[in-house]
């Protein structure tokens, strides 16, 4: 067994759906022996699935979200926004996009997204996001452009960008290490104050 996670024999991290699928059930007010009549599976192995301690096959996760009236491919997806701690150590790409110089800190599609950029980044481009992003300098100096002025971020600066603001940045040195960290763009975030307690 691997010290972070439990992987099949392929070296893949099984398919961990059960918080999912137990969400979706119960949104439908459905019994597991309800589930179980609709897919042909059984009660004891739909348990299993929802407690994460059965990994089902394609077919089988297909027979589920058939009887959950929805698709294995949304029931994937929800399961990553489910997963609510995933360790990522350096050098590990399992289930990330390697780009040069660019390492996803997070996997999967989540609210937050972070990125470390290290070496001679330039993408020659000005980005304007839909949310909030914050850049933090680790090592090195960068040259940010924003909303008309400019600024240089050295180890240990960290400049905040709230959602549409245009700006372009770039390294000046080839040992910068820069951490943003952002709202997805798939999230409406509003800019109304919390309620009280909250």
């Amino acid at each position: 067994m691997d010290r972070d996670k439990e992987k099949d024999k392929d070296g893949k991290e099984p398919l961990r759906v059960g918080v999912a699928v137990r969400k979706r059930r119960r949104a439908l007010h459905l019994t597991l022996a309800a589930v179980s009549a609709r897919s042909g599976l059984s009660v004891p192995f739909l348990s299993q699935i929802e407690n994460e301690r059965a990994r089902p096959s394609m077919r089988s996760l297909e027979r589920v979200a058939d009887a959950l009236e929805t698709t294995a491919v949304e029931l994937l997806a929800a399961s990553d926004t489910a997963r609510t701690v995933d360790l990522v150590r350096a050098g590990d790409e399992s289930g990330l996009t390697p780009v040069p110089g660019v390492r996803p800190l997070v996997r999967g599609h989540h609210q937050l997204h972070a990125l470390e950029f290290t070496g001679d980044q330039d993408a020659g481009r000005e980005y304007q996001h839909r949310n909030d992003e914050l850049m933090y300098v680790v090592a090195g100096a960068c040259q940010v452009e924003a909303e008309g002025r400019a600024y240089r971020l050295e180890s240990g600066d960290a400049l905040f960008l709230s959602g549409g603001v245009r700006h372009r940045w770039r390294a000046v040195t080839e040992d910068t290490r820069i951490l943003v960290v952002a709202v997805g763009d798939h999230i409406h975030a509003t800019s109304e104050p919390p309620s009280p307690g909250h």
